[in-house]
Order: C-alpha cells, then structure tokens, then sequence
C-alpha cells in the first residue's frame, strides 16, 4: 500500500510523491529524485528534520540530540525515522533547489474553453500524465503561441485526469485573447503545483471567502469533501458584481448538498441588479460566523478585498483561529499567505 505525500518547500514549491508502507519518507524522495536534507539517516544529526502539517506516521529511533521531545510533541519529525500510515503534508524548511528539485512540468492538451459569461472561462486540460496537487493550490499555464504563462488555480480535484480552471475574462489579456480563439487540442504545459493556500484538516467549523473567479480554488476543496466527507460546518460566501457572473453555481450547489455540512451564500455589488444580499462580503458577515474565534477563514479575491476582511474581523473584535488567504491581481498574478 503506498501514500500520498506532499513536500511543501519554503519557496513555495511542492512535490507530491508516492511512499510505501514501512517505508521511510527519506528513502521514498530520494527514490523519486527528491534528495531531502540528510547526513546519518539513523536518527542522531537532526539534519533532515522537518515538520508535518497533515496525517499519520510513527517514528522510529532518535537520540534527544537530534530532536527534543517538546519538538516530537509538536509533530516535528526527522524524516529518515518517518513512516507513514496515511497521506501526508510536510514542510520541508529549506527550498526545493537545495533538493536537487524544482516545479514538476507537465504537457497536456486543451479539452474544452467554454465561455461562462462575459467575464469568466473555463479551461479544461487533458493531462498527459497524473500531477500531484493539494486542493487550493495553483499552476503556471503557459499560453499556446506565445511564450508567456499565467497562474491559476485548479477548480478539479486532485487525481483528476483532466484539470479545470475558472479564469477572468480580461480585455487584452494574453490568456484571454488566447481563451477567445483557442482551439482543442492545442499543447499546454502546466508547472507547480505551487502555494500555501490550501485546505488543512478540518477540525473546527470553516468560513471560506471567494471574490468572483476566487471560487476556482473553493471548488477543488468542495470536489475533494465531496469524496472524503466532513461533519464540519461549511459557510461560503461567493461575491461577484452582476447576476450573470455567478458562474459555477448549480456545481457549487450541486456538491454542497452531497457534502451536506456546506451553507452557500451569494452576494451581489451592484446596484442595478435585485438580489437577496447586496453589497460586499464585509457587509454580510457577522460576529457570529466568526464563533468567538473558533473558525478557519479561507479568503480567495483581490487584494482590496483580502485587506477589507482583514479591518472588519478588527472591527468585530474577533480573529479566526486560522486565517489563509490567496490574493490575485489583474495581471493574473498570485500572491499567497497563511
């Protein structure tokens, strides 16, 4: 039986690879070309300690003087004494060059562009080859015909033979222009997965934030809920402009009633439009739904309205245990933090 591990570097890289039971995860990386940090590979330097995010694993022989026990306690590990019993995420606190790794590239060919609306298409891409990935997290696609690439993040799930994306519809943009007149078939190289915004354990009741083609990375979370399941509490806000740019919505709906924890809500900014909640997200949510501090708060949108959240949790005097927010810029640039 083999698991899935995600290797989250420090520069923003991360190399999902396939570990055998009783195998240690240093043997597994460096059997996969990965060569993690290491020195004695029998507990004592310490020098491939790292630390996992996610999952379940055992330990096998270490001196104090390559790991405290307060260290252990926090689930720190050294990685040639790690086994794993499930899927896991460890951070690897060095980048993925020292690791003889980098971005893994992989070529595949579009499926389909469907323009969604005036301002949103849907990009699908038949995947060569199977590319690991957390759900949240982002590639970057290079533009058939030109030399340049743009970031986004997956809107399928991981494993998915073919990959999904929501992207914005910009004027004069190169992977809109491209979007307009592409054709099937043509070859695109994906490279990443890349970013720390990505869906942790659920272990308290979530509020997850989504500004207009944000929903992208909310619906790889939701496609992968949908097939592992969560008691938790689910609130989504999805805010766009105008009625006709919630896109996606009968496939949000769809999964939040297969999940069945998951409360949709959908907002509009203008005002020329009738709809139940008007407005923006600040102007929706409330102390409650922040639960005294007891709730994680995914927010994907732009950075006006990343900044915007950020002074109105202030002005509730609350913080959320956990706040992770990704925030793109018309350029189709991503900026991402935790």
């Amino acid at each position: 039986m083999a698991f899935q591990v995600a290797l989250n570097f420090e520069d923003g890289v991360t190399r999902v690879i396939d570990v055998d039971e009783d195998e240690k995860v240093t043997d597994a990386a460096f059997r996969q070309k990965i060569n993690l940090p290491m020195d004695c590979r029998d507990g004592v330097c310490g020098t491939c300690k790292c630390k996992c995010e996610e999952g379940a694993y055992e330990l096998e022989f270490y001196m104090d003087e390559a790991m405290t026990d307060e260290e252990a306690e926090e689930r720190f590990v050294l990685a040639c004494q790690m086994t794993v019993e499930s899927d896991c995420i460890i951070s690897v606190p060095v980048s993925s060059q020292v690791c003889k790794t980098g971005a893994q590239t992989v070529a595949g060919s579009v499926q389909s562009i469907d323009a969604l609306s005036d301002t949103s298409y849907n990009l699908t891409v038949k995947l060569h080859k199977p590319m690991g990935f957390l759900p949240g997290q982002y590639v970057n696609i290079s533009v058939p015909g030109t030399d340049a690439h743009r970031s986004y993040s997956f809107s399928s799930r991981p494993g998915a033979e073919e990959a999904t994306f929501l992207i914005r519809n910009l004027q004069g943009g190169v992977m809109s222009s491209y979007l307009e007149a592409g054709s099937t078939g043509d070859e695109v190289k994906l490279t990443g997965p890349m970013g720390a915004f990505y869906l942790r354990s659920l272990e308290r009741p979530q509020l997850w934030l989504a500004g207009g083609t944000g929903l992208a990375p909310f619906l790889s979370m939701l496609e992968t809920l949908a097939e592992q399941g969560t008691e938790q509490a689910i609130t989504l806000y999805y805010a766009v402009t105008n009625a006709a740019d919630l896109v996606e919505l009968a496939r949000v709906q769809e999964l939040a009633e297969k999940i069945g924890t998951v409360r949709v809500i959908t907002i509009l900014a203008s005002e020329d439009e009738d709809h139940e909640r008007k407005g923006f997200v600040t102007d929706h949510v409330t102390a409650e739904e922040l639960n005294g501090g007891n709730v994680d708060v995914y927010l994907c949108g732009p950075p006006p309205m990343v900044e915007a959240v950020r002074q109105h949790f202030k002005s509730l005097g609350t913080e959320p245990a956990n706040f992770y927010f990704e925030k793109f810029t018309p350029n189709d640039a991503i900026e991402v933090a935790a």
